[in-house]
């Protein structure tokens, strides 16, 4: 039950229909800045240290 050359090929051409052929690189690289910034936030970690610093600690 995978998707086969003949579907791949029918999904292209109706993308290509859809959009045209001037707009498809810019839904590439969109797309590709989308998967790149996902990545990027699921790799991140969760918290965020705010404590600043020793050497910018006031001294009393």
């Amino acid at each position: 039950m995978g998707i086969g050359t003949q579907e791949i090929l029918l999904i292209l051409v109706a993308v290509l229909v859809l959009f045209g052929a001037k707009k498809l690189p810019e839904i590439g690289s969109g797309l590709g800045r989308a998967i790149k910034n996902f990545r990027k936030a699921t790799s991140e970690p969760d918290e965020i240290d705010i404590t600043p610093p020793k050497s910018e600690k006031k001294q009393d």
